[in-house]
């Protein structure tokens, strides 16, 4: 079985041999991984909301990882800069600067937003700049026959919106309903919608859409405040996709709790949920299976905040297995860590988390 296929079977509820597999990792790890398998660790690829999910393609599918993810990229003339001062500019105008880990948020271009003028005034990137779809369409060409490929599209309203203007202002602006929220989330949504249709259009198998909404213990905004905002936005983002291509699957990501949502995005015609946060409250996946494992498809569930780290390598085939035997049953499940692996995590982990996956050592 293809890798390609084995995507296929599980997310139309088919079983496959074994769940397929999908893995992304922070920077720090390219080199370590990559020297331990004999490899070269090429650098991140210039996307400004999907770096991490892109970039080294071939070392993950040499550990082996199912599939490949694709995205819009900075295009030809808008690449992210780095300031004299040492701060980096991407092409939405949003400033971060690298603390070891890290990139914090420093700049927020329409901090000084109060109307809808302003908001209408800004320049925000076009969807359709030349270059943007390059990387995505030659991983696609190379990849697209034998692996599944995902468009990543995360950040989709609510991240990338309050990465323009500050969290703060952000949720001020929706509690006190100012209308340059609207104007904002409409903006921020037509062109993720665009930039998703056109990974459809490219061959896309999935469609990965996202925000964090979910805290550890519980989410970060009412059900009432999703529907005023978001369920809208997002009904009307996964009716373009299903246009474009009726067989696309669209996930959707949030970290934390998300259970009083996750109906909701069944009603706007969700496919897959991601990332199953184990220690999230709330996020049993036996629970999750059995309460909508007939609607849903699952990707993700382990965990990335004490096992992959802190727990031995038997420890993490036993949690992989466990995981494998409760959402892969009948298919629906893309085995996934629930975010990027990060820098805690030693290579002899992850090389344990890919061979419970797939069965063999990399």
């Amino acid at each position: 079985m293809t890798s390609k296929q084995r995507l296929l079977d599980a997310i139309n509820f088919r079983q496959p041999d074994r769940p397929p597999v999908y893995c992304s990792i922070v920077p720090q790890l390219a080199g370590p991984i990559a020297d331990r398998l004999g490899m070269t660790a090429e650098a991140p690829i210039d996307s400004p909301m999907s770096s991490n999910r892109i970039s080294w393609m071939d070392l993950m599918l040499r550990l082996g990882s199912d599939c490949v993810c694709v995205a819009s990229c900075a295009p030809d003339n808008a690449p992210t800069r780095t300031l004299e001062n040492g701060l980096m500019v991407n092409e939405w105008g949003i400033g971060m600067r690298n603390h070891g880990l890290y990139d914090d948020f420093e700049l927020h271009p329409l901090a000084h937003a109060e109307s809808v003028s302003d908001i209408e005034a800004y320049a925000f990137p076009d969807p359709d700049a030349p270059g943007r779809f390059r990387r995505a369409q030659e991983s696609i060409d190379k990849y697209g026959r034998d692996y599944g490929i995902i468009g990543d599209l995360e950040c989709s309203i609510f991240e990338t919106s309050w990465y323009l203007v500050g969290l703060e202002k952000l949720f001020m602006g929706m509690a006190m309903e100012e209308p340059w929220v609207d104007a904002l989330f409409d903006k921020v949504a037509d062109f993720h919608t665009r930039a998703g249709c056109r990974l459809a259009a490219m061959g896309a198998d999935v469609i990965w859409c996202g925000d964090d909404i979910g805290s550890q213990n519980g989410p970060m905004i009412s059900v009432d405040m999703f529907d005023r905002y978001f369920f809208p936005r997002i009904s009307r983002m996964f009716a373009a996709f299903k246009k474009v291509n009726p067989q696309v699957k669209i996930a959707w990501h949030s970290c934390g709790s998300i259970l009083p949502f996750i109906p909701r995005f069944i009603d706007a015609g969700l496919d897959i949920l991601n990332p199953i946060q184990p220690l999230a409250a709330g996020m049993d996946p036996a629970w999750l299976k059995a309460t909508y494992g007939d609607r849903l498809a699952f990707f993700g569930g382990i965990c990335v905040q004490e096992l992959l780290p802190h727990g031995t390598t038997e420890q993490i085939r036993q949690e992989v297995r466990r995981r494998v035997s409760i959402l892969g049953k009948g298919g629906g499940y893309i085995l996934a860590p629930a975010h990027n692996i990060q820098a805690d995590t030693s290579v002899d982990n992850i090389l344990a988390f890919f061979e419970a996956a797939t069965g063999s050592r990399p």
